[in-house]
């Protein structure tokens, strides 16, 4: 399972780690390497097993998800997260994406589904329901990139419509003929210029002001 995505579980439910597990080691493309009970252990474990995405819940006792994901941002732990949770009020899931989170699904979700979610988060889309799209940008009016905009290259522009699109840097790559490290240099230029953390702001932004792929 060399090429495999390697997932780790972020649950205080063992039943919850149980069953994901049990679903997920009969997909032939995905491994999970651990699991962790709390917030402040999946830190370390995602520290200590490089997992390529992290299933992380929201409310947890002790360090929560949100918490969670605010650490390994600031130790540039490059796993992409999304986080499965019970919870469908936007208050619940709006900050965790706030932290970095790459989507989110909720814990009765079809089995199918989450294989697919696992995937295309790994495959570097951000996974958002128009809603909390919805909310996310109210809640950004105040201070999102406003007004650098126009410090944009044209082709960052391009790069970062795509991005809204919810492609990934190697689809980018093919629909521009760039190389992924071209992409990757105007995603880096991108956020540093739109003082945005990461591709789920960029994306709202994007779609705030109107740049579409």
């Amino acid at each position: 399972m060399a090429d495999a995505i390697r997932v780790l579980l972020v649950d205080d439910h063992q039943v919850v780690r149980r069953g994901l597990r049990t679903f997920l080691e009969v997909q032939d493309d995905i491994e999970v390497v651990g699991e962790a009970a709390d917030g402040a252990e999946g830190v370390e474990r995602a520290q200590e097993l490089s997992p390529d995405v992290v299933l992380m819940d929201v409310k947890m006792p002790g360090l929560d998800g949100v918490e969670a994901l605010r650490r390994l941002r600031e130790l540039d732990n490059p796993a992409r997260v999304l986080i499965v949770t019970s919870f469908t009020e936007q208050r619940t899931v709006v900050p965790a994406l706030r932290a970095g989170a790459a989507g989110y699904v909720y814990k009765d979700v079809d089995p199918d589904a989450l294989a697919t979610a696992i995937r295309s988060v790994h495959a570097g889309h951000v996974l958002l329901q128009p809603e909390v799209a919805g909310a996310l940008l109210s809640q950004e009016e105040a201070n999102s990139g406003q007004g650098r905009g126009g410090s944009l290259t044209e082709r960052e522009r391009e790069v970062l419509g795509l991005i809204a699109d919810g492609r990934s840097n190697r689809e980018i790559a093919r629909a521009l003929v760039l190389s992924e490290k071209t992409v990757k240099t105007h995603v880096s230029n991108i956020l540093m210029k739109l003082d945005l953390a990461d591709r789920t702001q960029a994306a709202l932004w994007a779609v705030r002001h109107g740049v579409t792929g």
